[in-house]
């Protein structure tokens, strides 16, 4: 339970700072420290990043730097994504998934560095 609401404090912090939290804090802890599968660790991250999405959007807001129209046109093509990507994670390994996400952050990772 303690790592559970560690994971949420950590996803929260950095999701509020940078923009991330479910899967790049969020899943890597559930699998690192609460010995989560992939797709375990997927589903809950993705409950959790709904209430913490939710929290960092609104206090934006609040300050001035909501932009609701672009969060839909991002936001609505973005539930589509998740329909077909839950779909095609059940067809997946767990490890063919931490392989392809450890892949996508490295890849990330890469192109943060040069921007």
């Amino acid at each position: 339970m303690a790592r559970l609401l560690a994971v949420g404090l950590v996803a929260g912090v950095f999701s509020s700072l940078f923009g991330v939290g479910g899967g790049i804090v969020i899943v890597p802890l559930l699998i690192g420290l609460v010995a989560f599968d992939t797709h375990r660790a997927t589903a809950t991250s993705l409950g959790a990043i709904l209430l913490t999405a939710t929290a960092g959007y609104t206090l934006y807001a609040l300050r001035g730097h909501g932009e609701p129209e672009y969060a839909l046109l991002v936001g609505l093509p973005a539930v589509v994504g998740a329909y077909f990507g839950a779909g095609l994670q059940h067809r997946l390994s767990s490890g063919a998934l931490t392989l392809g996400f450890a892949g996508l952050l490295c890849c990330v990772s890469g192109w943060l560095l040069i921007s």
